[in-house]
């Protein structure tokens, strides 16, 4: 059974960008907790802080003042391994291109995760690559390369592939972005029932009103702060 409470947890994180007279504070103070099984939505208008945010929570960077938290671990001020090491095993990403390597098929794209963590062997991967396809709605397309599916199947590729290595925290940027309405609602239903399912936080930065309409909590952002 999963443990209730917050998976991801920030305080107090402020971020730079630029130098001299170009300097700009993008990230004032954020705090903010991720609750597993939970979708948070962050929204506000563009240049507001939010992707710098999610990189910040993917330790994709690194934030001038203030901590993160996973799994009640701080993780912020981590060597660059340990940190590596971290995004590995507790996150997930989902973009709003879906980076598949298109010379690769479905299968191989969603093994590819599990090859770096090094987990499972050959099999278990190809098992579990299956499974997640198969809950993506994609269980016959498997063997499909990335350019023979349409981009509603690419973004549900990606969608596994965040899944592979069962993260706690799914972090999402725009990931219906380039979808028409019809792939954007299938996305963000299969991102919430799958974390829903899992107890797994979905933190998710979108400009779509319908998608932050469904999310769980709503979180306004401008100037580098929640409002």
């Amino acid at each position: 059974m999963t443990a209730a409470g917050p998976v991801l947890r920030c305080a107090g994180l402020h971020r730079y960008l630029g130098h001299g007279a170009g300097r700009v504070h993008v990230l004032r103070g954020v705090s903010f907790e991720a609750e597993r099984g939970c979708v948070h939505a962050i929204v506000g208008p563009s240049g507001c802080g939010k992707s710098t945010l999610l990189y910040q929570l993917g330790l994709l960077d690194r934030p001038d003042d203030g901590q993160i938290w996973i799994n009640g671990e701080t993780i912020s001020n981590s060597s660059d391994a340990l940190r590596t090491a971290a995004r590995g095993r507790h996150l997930g990403f989902v973009f709003q291109f879906h980076f598949l390597l298109l010379e690769f098929t479905a299968l191989e794209n969603v093994m590819m995760p599990m090859r770096k963590f090094g987990r499972l062997d050959e099999a278990g991967m190809a098992t579990r690559a299956r499974r997640l396809l198969d809950e993506v709605g994609l269980g016959d397309k498997t063997h499909r390369l990335g350019t023979e599916l349409s981009g509603g199947e690419q973004q549900r590729v990606a969608v596994a592939r965040a899944l592979a290595n069962e993260p706690a925290v799914i972090l999402a940027d725009e990931p219906t972005g380039n979808l028409d309405q019809s792939n954007s609602a299938m996305v963000f239903d299969l991102l919430a029932r799958l974390a829903r399912e899992n107890g797994q936080a979905v933190v998710l930065v979108t400009h779509n009103p319908e998608i932050a309409r469904r999310s769980d909590r709503v979180l306004a952002m401008r100037d580098g702060v929640f409002v």
